[in-house]
C-alpha cells in the first residue's frame, strides 16, 4: 500500500463521524462523575467555539500552557550537564546502535539506544518513546532501525519504571516488586499528587533532556527534530510535542482521545493524565492545538481501546484550529488495522510523515527488513539496572526532595478551612432512608439501608438496632471493611457485638466503584480516585462527607443520643474518618485500627499500599494525620496497631495500643477485642 498525503487524507474521510452515545454506564459513581466531566467538557467546547483568529488562538495557547505547567507542578529547574556516555555499540547493515547513558537530573539516569546512519553527516533526529512494555527501549527498534536507514538519528529510551529503570527491582524476584511498569507509575503518581505535582513532570523532563542530548550531537541537525511513540509513548509524545517548540514533526499513536469518550472508558494511567485536567477546562486536543501549526499526524488503530472515535474528536477539533493558522495540510489522521499498537501501515505512515516534514519529502517510506536484537543485547548498563550505578537515585527520592523544598507547615485554622474547601462538612439535614431488607434476632434488628449522601449519589449501610427497652441510646458508626487482617474481626462482627451492648450501630459503605479495581499489586482502586481528581473533586474527601451523612442519619433517629456518637475505621479508611472527625464535633470519639500513621511517611519508599485512597492534592505539603487529630481538640482517638503504607504494624512512640499475638487461640483474641470495644464505647 503506497501512503501519500492524499492517502492519509482519504483514511480520514472514510472514518464515520463518531457518536457521543456510549454504552450505558452501570456503575452509579462513575456515571455521576462522568456527568460532571461531560459538563466541564461542554463548557470548554463553548470557549473553543468562540476562537476564530490567530490572536485569539495565541491567547488561549498561553493560558493552556500556563495551566498545564501548573498542573504538572512545574518542570524541574535544572540546567546542569547531561554527562552522556556511550557504553557500547552494535554494528548493523547501514546503521549503528549506540548504547547511551545520561543524567536528566543529577544521578537520575536515563538509558537509551541511539540509531544512526553509518555514513557521516548531520541528520534529522527523532525521539521515539516506548509504550508500556516492561522492556522499554527495544519496543520501537524496528521503526527506529528503519528510520536510521532512511537518514534519521533516532533515540529510544527507557521510561521510568521500565527497562533498565525499574524502581522496585527485587533480586529474589529478578523483577520489580510493583509487578510491572504501570503499577510503579501509579505509585509515583499518588506520591506526586500528595505534594501537589504530577508524576508526568519527570517523564516530560526526561523527554526534554533526551532532545537536549540529541541536539548536542555533531551528527544531528538541531533544526529538524521530531517525536513519535505509541500508547504510553504516544502520551509522552503528545506532551513533549505540545511543550517543546524545537519539535518540527510529531506522531502520537494509540493515545490521543477526547475525554468525551475517554473519561468513562480506558482512562489512562497516572503519568498519562493530570489532576484537575478537566476541571481547568482542558481536553487532549489542547495539546495538539498548543503546538499549532507544527505538523502532527494523529494515529489510531481500528480495534484499540483508545478508540478511533475518540481520536477523531481530537483531530476534528484540532483541524479547525489549524485552519485558523492556514495550516490544514500540517495535520493528518491515520487509522491502521488491528488492536492497540503500530502495524506495518502505521509505521510506514510515520516514516512518510517524518520524511515529508524533516527531509523535504526526499526518501522512500517503505519499511525494510532489519535485524531485531534481544533486550539483553541492547542494555546500556552492565547489570541491566541503573540502580547498580553508585549514587543512582530513584524517582521517589526526587519527589521527596520536592516535598522538602516546598513544605510549609500549615496551621489548624488553615486546615479547617481546607476541609471546608473540600466540602467535607454536611449540612446536618437528615437523609431520607430506604430499607432494602431486614432481619431480626432476639438481641437486635438488622436493616440493610440506602440513602443519598448528595444528589444522585447513593450509599448503603447496615443498621443494627438493639432490642433493649425504648429510649435514646449511644450510637456507633463503623466504616465497613472486611479486609484480610489477621486476627481482626469484620465490621459486621464488631457491629453485632456492639449492638448486644446496647448501641445503635451503622456500618457504612462510602461511595466507590469496586468494578474499576484493576487488582494490580498494591495500588488498589486508583482509577476512581484519579478520575475524581481530574474533575476537581477528591474521593477521600467525598468519602469523609459520606461518613458525616451517616452521622446525620444517626443524629436524626429518635432512639439515638445525638451527643454520644462514636466512629471507627480500619486501614486506609481511617484517613477518611479522621478527615470527617476533624471538621465535625458530633463525632465524640474515634477508633482507628491498623491505619497508616502518617501521610508523609508514604513519600519515603518506592511502594505503598492503597495510597491513592488517601491522597488529597498538595495536602502533605502543609499537614499530616497528626494535624487532623489536633483539630479534634480534646475528643479522644483510640489508635490500635498503627501501620505503615505496606499494611505492616509498626512500633511507634505515642498514644498507640498494640494487640498481643495469640495465634489460633480464638477465645483469647475475642477477649482482647472485647476489651478494646469496651474502651471505645466508654
Amino acid at each position: 500500500m503506497k501512503l501519500t498525503k492524499a492517502a492519509l487524507l482519504c483514511v480520514t474521510i472514510l472514518i464515520p463521524l463518531p457518536l457521543f452515545a456510549q454504552e450505558p454506564i452501570r456503575d452509579p459513581l462513575l456515571r455521576w462523575m462522568n456527568q460532571i466531566a461531560q459538563r466541564q467538557l461542554e463548557e470548554r467546547q463553548r470557549a473553543i467555539d468562540k476562537i476564530h483568529t490567530v490572536a485569539e488562538a495565541e491567547r488561549r495557547k498561553q493560558k493552556v500552557r500556563e495551566a498545564l505547567l501548573e498542573l504538572l507542578g512545574g518542570l524541574p529547574d535544572y540546567n546542569g550537564p547531561l554527562n552522556p556516555t556511550i557504553t557500547g555499540q552494535i554494528q548493523d547493515d547501514g546503521y549503528t546502535i549506540e548504547k547511551v547513558l545520561f543524567q536528566s537530573l543529577p544521578n537520575f539516569y536515563v538509558t537509551g539506544n541511539l540509531y544512526r546512519p553509518n555514513q557521516p553527516g548531520r541528520y534529522p533526529a527523532i525521539l521515539f518513546q516506548s509504550g508500556h512494555t516492561q522492556e522499554g527501549k527495544p519496543e520501537p527498534q524496528r521503526a527506529a532501525a528503519n528510520l536510521a536507514l532512511k537518514g534519521f538519528v533516532v533515540l529510544a529510551t527507557d521510561p521510568i519504571g521500565q527497562g533498565e529503570r525499574e524502581q522496585s527491582y527485587d533480586p529474589q524476584l529478578s523483577g520489580p516488586l510493583g509487578g510491572w511498569s504501570v503499577p510503579e507509575h501509579i505509585q509515583a503518581g499518588a506520591q506526586s499528587i500528595l505534594i501537589g505535582e504530577s508524576a508526568a513532570r519527570f517523564f516530560i523532563w526526561d523527554a526534554k533532556r533526551s532532545i537536549d542530548y540529541l541536539v548536542s550531537r555533531n551528527d544531528v541537525n538541531p533544526t529538524r527534530l521530531g517525536a513519535a511513540g505509541c500508547s504510553g509513548g504516544g502520551a509522552l509524545t503528545t506532551f513533549i510535542g505540545a511543550l517543546d517548540p524545537r519539535l518540527k514533526a510529531v506522531v502520537p499513536a494509540c493515545y490521543p482521545n477526547s475525554y468525551h469518550l475517554l473519561f468513562a472508558g480506558p482512562d489512562p494511567d497516572t503519568e498519562m493524565s493530570l489532576p484537575q485536567f478537566l476541571a481547568r477546562g482542558l481536553d487532549v486536543a489542547d495539546y495538539v492545538e498548543l503546538a499549532a501549526p507544527t505538523p502532527w499526524l494523529i494515529q489510531a488503530t481500528e480495534d484499540d481501546y483508545f478508540t478511533p472515535a475518540g481520536a477523531r474528536l481530537v483531530y476534528e477539533e484540532a483541524r479547525r484550529w489549524y485552519g485558523i493558522y492556514g495550516a490544514e495540510d500540517k495535520l493528518a489522521f491515520f487509522v491502521g488495522p488491528g488492536p492497540h499498537g503500530t502495524p506495518l501501515v502505521s509505521r510506514e505512515a510515520v516514516y512518510q510523515w517524518m520524511i515529508r516534514w524533516l527531509k523535504d519529502g526526499q526518501g522512500d517510506f517503505h519499511e525494510q527488513p532489519v535485524h531485531l536484537h534481544t533486550n539483553f543485547e541492547l542494555l546500556a548498563t552492565p547489570t541491566g539496572r541503573v540502580e547498580d550505578i553508585p549514587g543512582s537515585r530513584r524517582l521517589y527520592q526526587l519527589i521527596l526532595d520536592d516535598f522538602h523544598a516546598k513544605k510549609r507547615q500549615g496551621t489548624i485554622p488553615e486546615l479547617e478551612a481546607e476541609l471546608r474547601r473540600l466540602e467535607i462538612p454536611s449540612d446536618g439535614s437528615s437523609p431520607e432512608m430506604q430499607v432494602l431488607d431486614e432481619s431480626n434476632t432476639p438481641e437486635f434488628q438488622r436493616q440493610h439501608i440506602r440513602f443519598e449522601s448528595e444528589p444522585e449519589v447513593e450509599i448503603e449501610g447496615r443498621l443494627y438496632i438493639p432490642s433493649s427497652p425504648s429510649g435514646q441510646k449511644p450510637a456507633v458508626l463503623l466504616v465497613a471493611d472486611n479486609g484480610p487482617y489477621f486476627q481482626a474481626p469484620s465490621t459486621d462482627s464488631l457491629a453485632k457485638r456492639m449492638a448486644k451492648k446496647g448501641r445503635v450501630v451503622l456500618t457504612l459503605e462510602p461511595r466507590d466503584s469496586p468494578g474499576e479495581d484493576s487488582h494490580a499489586p498494591f495500588v488498589g482502586n486508583w482509577i476512581t480516585n484519579s478520575r475524581a481528581n481530574q474533575i476537581g473533586l477528591n474521593l477521600p474527601a467525598m468519602r469523609a462527607h459520606d461518613i458525616l451523612r451517616g452521622v446525620d442519619l444517626l443524629s436524626a433517629r429518635s432512639d439515638v443520643e445525638p451527643a454520644s456518637i462514636h466512629c471507627g475505621a480500619r486501614g486506609v479508611k481511617g484517613v477518611w474518618l479522621l478527615l470527617a472527625a476533624a471538621v465535625d464535633p458530633r463525632i465524640g470519639k474515634v477508633w482507628l485500627d491498623r491505619s497508616p500513621y502518617s501521610l508523609r511517611a508514604a513519600l519515603e519508599n518506592t511502594l505503598n499500599m492503597d495510597l491513592f485512597d488517601a491522597v488529597i492534592p498538595g495536602f502533605a505539603l502543609h499537614w499530616d494525620l497528626e494535624d487532623l487529630t489536633k483539630a479534634m481538640g480534646t475528643r479522644p482517638v483510640m489508635w490500635t496497631d498503627p501501620a505503615n503504607w505496606m499494611n505492616r504494624i509498626v512500633s511507634l512512640r505515642g498514644p498507640y495500643q498494640y494487640r498481643y499475638i495469640l495465634g489460633d487461640t480464638t477465645d483469647l483474641a475475642d477477649a482482647q477485642d472485647d476489651a478494646y470495644i469496651d474502651e471505645f464505647l466508654k
